[in-house]
């Protein structure tokens, strides 16, 4: 049986396995630096489909069936599924996954839905509810920012604090039985509210829940930022890794040298004018999947705590001039089993 220390961080008993992965991109997310991990690079903004939001569904629904494909399983081998995306009531995953028959928990985290999804399949695998468990996630940049900002034609000028909402997915198989990665232990973040009401500063509303979580994390397991090759946040951005490492400092953490934040790796800032770098749950869970997992599995990476960050906000709690929550749950994603 799991661990559970200090209410939040839950301790693997057998470490249960990311037995496969898969991650699917756009065609901006695929003209930046992490264009060689993704497993395809779809650059129709449709998808094939009629709309973006069907798009989105498809995106899911691919990376969930290689995911799949990868593992050797068909959808009667899966037990439960967990997942979820920014759209209203989730249409883009419920819409996507309604044929394959699986039994299906909606997960909503905004873009920490990877992280949240991974933590919930990782403790059933580890508890012997399910052998095999999905955990999946979907974003793309013209279903956001139709529901969240502006219409597209608008052609609205962003502010520098903003972020682009990543055209991507990622999918894994979580596993009773496998090789690496292994999931080593999860903690299940707290909602952390500064009072942060601008909606394009969404790093700065999801700083201080992952330095909360982070900080826990560590505290819990007695362990130290070194002990991890990489701390990984999605999506803080520019802004809001900044103000996670002044907040860190204020308890003598210092994450600088091994800390990676997937907004500022998925495009360049540079050259492809993103502002403050890219958001969206696709944009974490696709790099964890296309990225991060490669470098466990293959052994160059050792071991990894991915903590995805969410703005717990809809675009109704913003007009209503409500601030905005943030959350962050972590996973320590290691190279070996104990």
């Amino acid at each position: 049986m799991s661990t559970v220390l200090n209410r939040c961080t839950i301790k693997m008993a057998n470490s249960p396995s990311i037995k496969a992965f898969a991650s699917i991109a756009g065609k901006k997310e695929g003209e930046g630096p992490m264009a060689a991990c993704f497993d395809k690079i779809i650059d129709d903004f449709y998808f094939g489909q009629k709309t973006f939001e069907k798009a989105e569904s498809e995106f899911q629904k691919q990376t969930i069936n290689l995911a799949l494909q990868k593992a050797k399983l068909k959808p009667e081998n899966i037990n439960f599924m967990f997942c979820g995306d920014l759209l209203n009531q989730c249409i883009g995953t419920t819409f996507g996954i309604r044929d394959l028959n699986i039994p299906f928990l909606g997960v909503y985290g905004a873009c920490s839905t990877m992280a949240e999804g991974l933590c919930l399949a990782s403790i059933f695998a580890d508890n012997s509810l399910g052998e095999n468990i999905i955990a999946a996630t979907s974003s793309h940049f013209c279903t956001a920012e139709r529901q969240f900002r502006l219409p597209l034609e608008y052609g609205g000028q962003r502010t520098p604090t903003a972020q682009w909402t990543a055209t991507a997915s990622g999918a894994v198989v979580v596993s009773q039985k496998g090789g690496a990665p292994f999931v080593r232990a999860v903690s299940i973040g707290t909602i952390f509210d500064l009072g942060v009401k601008d909606a394009n500063n969404m790093g700065a509303a999801m700083a201080p829940a992952a330095a909360n979580t982070i900080k826990q994390f560590l505290f819990d397991l007695n362990m130290k930022p070194q002990n991890f090759d990489y701390i990984i946040t999605g999506d803080l951005g520019k802004v809001g890794s900044e103000l996670l490492y002044e907040l860190l400092k204020k308890d003598n953490i210092n994450i600088v040298k091994n800390h990676r934040d997937c907004g500022l790796m998925m495009f360049s800032p540079e050259e492809q004018d993103v502002h403050a770098g890219g958001s969206g749950c696709g944009c974490s869970a696709s790099i964890l999947c296309g990225h991060f997992l490669k470098g466990l599995q293959a052994g160059s990476i050792k071991n990894i705590l991915f903590c995805a960050t969410g703005a717990l906000m809809s675009p109704t709690s913003v007009q209503q001039g409500e601030s905005i929550p943030g959350i962050c749950h972590g996973v320590w994603i290691s190279g070996t089993k104990n």
